[in-house]
């Protein structure tokens, strides 16, 4: 967590500067997204909130996105997690969605993708969207990678 705190104290700077605010739905690194940006003081100016949605259920009931939205779609893929950011970001009334969909090990997932894998997207002025293949079994390790990766891309966004 403390290697996540200079990158999110940076996106607070940014944030709070623009009045602008993020919401976040993150999977396979499992809150640790969120958690970096609440460790910063005078986060409820800029974070408005975000779910872990690690299941079908939860993507249902928190993101409102049900099985027709995603048909055709895998859920570890840059598309299903474009999507996930954008529909939370206007369920949530933000500026800024952040996703992470994936694989933090040990082992795959059922839709063949190996661990090590996260599909991480932004929603807002600018859209962006990334796969991160970290070729590591390592759950925590993966964990700390995919939210990482996450907060890189958002602060991406916001240049």
């Amino acid at each position: 967590m403390k290697s996540l705190e200079p990158l999110a104290h940076e996106i607070a700077r940014k944030l709070m500067a623009r009045r602008e605010t993020v919401v976040v739905a993150e999977s396979s690194s499992g809150g640790l997204i969120s958690a970096a940006l609440l460790s910063v003081p005078g986060a409820s100016a800029y974070y408005i909130g975000g779910a872990v949605v690690y299941t079908a259920r939860a993507r249902a009931a928190m993101a409102q996105i049900d099985r027709l939205d995603v048909e055709g779609m895998r859920s570890a893929s840059e598309p299903y997690a474009a999507l996930l950011a954008d529909r939370t970001r206007r369920l949530m009334r933000a500026d800024w969605g952040l996703a992470e969909t994936g694989a933090a090990g040990p082992t795959g997932n059922p839709y063949g993708d190996a661990a090590g894998h996260s599909c991480l997207a932004v929603s807002g002025r600018r859209a962006l969207a990334r796969t991160l293949e970290t070729g590591d079994a390592d759950r925590p390790g993966n964990m700390r990678r995919f939210a990482r990766a996450a907060l890189e891309l958002l602060d991406e966004a916001l240049e």
